[in-house]
């Protein structure tokens, strides 16, 4: 049996891990015989259950990059803390030229946010969030910056128990 690669499929299920090609960068470089074409991969991997992770991959095959950029995202899956279907505290992030705004939401607001943040918050099974990209419009950097947002939470009882 030979494999099937459909190029219009997006999303992958692979034992409740949910993968997402979220940015394709296709780089050509001329040479004596024409144009030799590259491409990059940002890849989200999620199980909608508080894990997610995001890879980026290159090759000279689309294929291959989504490929290896799938293996990075779930390899460098991590969890972060959540207050039923929302965050536990609004925090802003700086990282590469690009700053996040992140805010908890009453229960049944749904995810406010934009294109790249939705998707991550999406994969990461956050319900309730209003999430803006204040600067920057770099696809990479913003992944960057909302996976440092989601690293920095702590929960209400880490809180606490710092304050004494």
């Amino acid at each position: 049996m030979a494999k099937q690669s459909d190029s219009s499929k997006k999303e992958k299920v692979q034992s409740d891990i949910t993968e997402k090609v979220l940015y394709i960068n296709r780089c050509a470089k001329v040479v004596k015989g024409g144009r030799k074409f590259s491409f990059s991969a940002l890849i989200l991997a999620g199980d909608g259950k508080g894990k997610v992770g995001y890879g980026f991959a290159k090759a000279n095959e689309l294929t291959d990059a989504i490929r290896k950029g799938g293996e990075a995202a779930r390899k460098n899956m991590q969890s972060f803390p959540m207050e039923g279907t929302t965050i536990p505290h609004e925090i802003e992030v700086k990282c590469d030229g690009v700053t996040v705004l992140l805010k908890p939401v009453a229960r049944g607001s749904g995810i406010i946010a934009g294109s790249k943040l939705r998707d991550v918050l999406e994969l990461a099974g956050i319900k309730d969030i209003m999430a803006k990209n204040l600067r920057g419009n770099n696809p990479v950097n913003m992944v960057k910056a909302i996976f440092k947002a989601l690293s920095q939470l702590q929960s209400r009882a880490v809180i606490k128990q710092v304050r004494g």
